[in-house]
C-alpha cells in the first residue's frame, strides 16, 4: 500500500492533515539522552498551549557513532504495542564500552554528539541536522517530521499493509545533489533506489516486480551514512519520489523510531548497522559454493537430474549443492512429503550416488 500524503510541493491530499514540530519549547537531559518537547504551533502566550499536539523527540545513542531518534505523538502507544520487534543490541558490556555522549547548547542550537556523529537541533524554526564532524550528512528540516491524520476523524486505527489506519508518523530526511540511495533489502528494481517507492512488506511476488521476499528497512548512501527504521511492521519509503530531495518513510501509529548510523566508509556503516540487530553465525563452507536447482516447473526426473550433475563434473564446474524443487513430489500431493516414484523410483540410491 503506497502511502503518499502530499499533492505536489504546496498542497496535501484531500482528507489529510499534517502536524509538524514548529519550535523547541522545552528540553530535558538524562542518562546520555536528550528529550525535546516541540508543539505544532508557535507559543506566544499560555493560551497557545491549549490547542494542537505536543511532540516528544528523544535522542539517545545505543552504540558509538549511532544516534537513535524517537518521535512520539502518544508515547503510551508503545506500552500497548504487543507486536514483534527488532531486538537492539544494548547489552551491558556494549553500553559500558560506548563512546561518551556530549550534550551542549550554542548559538540557538542544542548539540547531541557521539564520537564524530552529532545531531544539531535548531530551536526556532524546528529542525535536526546530522553531521560527521563539520560535514553535513542529512537532516530533518522544518516540517519534515509529521503526525498525519487521514480519512474520518475519531479514534485512531492502526494496522499493517492494507489496513484502515488513519494515523501515521512520517519523517523526511534530506538528500544532497548527486546523492545515491542503496539497500532496503532484496530488490529486483534498479540498484540505485532514487525515484522509487519501496514497501517494506514481504510478499511472494516473484523476481520481476517491485515486491520482494526479504525486505529490510535500512538504507545507506554514498555520503557515508545509513538509516535504520526500527519497525517490523509495514514501512513505506518514498526515495526521492514524493519529494525529489528527500527520503520519506512512514508507519501507522503514534510513534516512529529510526537510527542515523555514521561511516565514513560504507563498510563502517554496515558494520555498525549489523551490530544493532546482531550478526548471524557464519554459515558452513559448502553454503558459499555453487548451487544448482531444478527450478520450479521444470520437467525433470532421476535421469535428467543425473545428467545435470554429471554435466557439471564433465565441465569441471565445482558443484556444492543440488536443490530439488517441489516436483520431487507427485503433482497435487504437496503435503505428502513422499517422493514421486514414477520420476524417482529409487531416491535413496540416487542420493547416495
Amino acid at each position: 500500500m503506497t502511502i503518499k500524503f502530499t499533492d505536489g510541493n504546496w498542497l496535501v491530499k484531500k482528507g489529510v492533515k499534517i502536524f509538524s514540530p514548529a519550535a523547541l519549547y522545552d528540553y530535558e537531559t538524562g542518562d546520555a539522552t536528550l528529550t525535546l518537547y516541540a508543539p505544532a504551533r508557535p507559543i506566544h502566550h499560555k493560551g497557545d498551549t491549549l490547542q494542537g499536539p505536543l511532540f516528544t523527540i528523544e535522542l539517545s545513542s545505543p552504540a558509538p557513532e549511532v544516534i537513535r531518534v524517537r518521535f512520539y505523538h502518544y508515547k503510551g502507544a508503545i506500552a500497548q504495542d504487543n507486536s514483534p520487534a527488532f531486538a537492539i543490541n544494548e547489552a551491558p558490556e556494549a553500553v559500558a564500552a560506548r563512546a561518551p555522549v556530549q550534550i551542549s547548547e550554542k548559538d540557538g542550537y542544542l548539540v547531541y554528539k557521539t564520537g564524530n556523529l552529532s545531531a544539531r537541533v535548531r530551536k526556532n524554526p524546528w529542525s535536526i541536522q546530522f553531521f560527521h564532524g563539520e560535514k553535513k550528512l542529512t537532516g530533518s528540516d522544518h516540517r519534515s517530521m509529521g503526525y498525519i491524520q487521514t480519512g474520518d476523524e475519531g479514534a485512531p486505527e492502526y494496522g499493517y499493509a492494507g489496513s484502515r489506519a488513519r494515523v501515521y508518523m512520517r519523517e523526511q530526511l534530506s538528500l544532497e545533489v548527486g546523492e545515491g540511495v542503496y539497500g532496503l533489502g532484496e530488490r529486483f528494481t534498479a540498484f540505485v533506489k532514487n525515484g522509487q517507492t519501496v514497501e517494506i512488506w514481504n510478499k511472494d511476488g516473484g523476481t520481476g516486480s517491485e515486491q520482494a521476499y526479504k525486505n529490510i528497512p535500512f538504507y545507506l548512501t554514498n555520503r557515508g551514512y545509513g538509516v535504520f527504521v526500527n519497525h517490523p511492521e509495514h514501512v513505506s519509503f518514498e526515495v526521492a519520489s514524493e519529494r525529489v530531495s528527500k527520503v520519506q518513510f512512514s508507519v501507522a501509529g503514534e510513534y516512529l523510531e529510526y537510527f542515523i548510523i555514521n561511516g565514513p566508509g560504507l563498510k563502517d556503516v554496515l558494520r555498525r548497522y549489523t551490530g544493532l540487530p546482531g550478526r548471524p553465525a557464519l554459515p558452513p563452507a559448502w553454503s558459499f559454493g555453487l548451487w544448482l536447482t531444478t527450478s520450479f516447473t521444470t520437467d525433470y526426473n532421476e535421469e535428467i537430474v543425473n545428467s545435470f550433475i554429471d554435466g557439471m563434473a564433465e565441465r569441471d564446474l565445482p558443484l556444492h549443492v543440488f536443490h530439488f524443487d517441489c516436483f520431487w513430489m507427485k503433482e497435487f500431493h504437496w503435503t505428502d512429503l513422499q517422493w514421486n516414484k514414477e520420476a524417482f523410483p529409487a531416491p535413496e540410491g540416487m542420493l547416495r550416488r
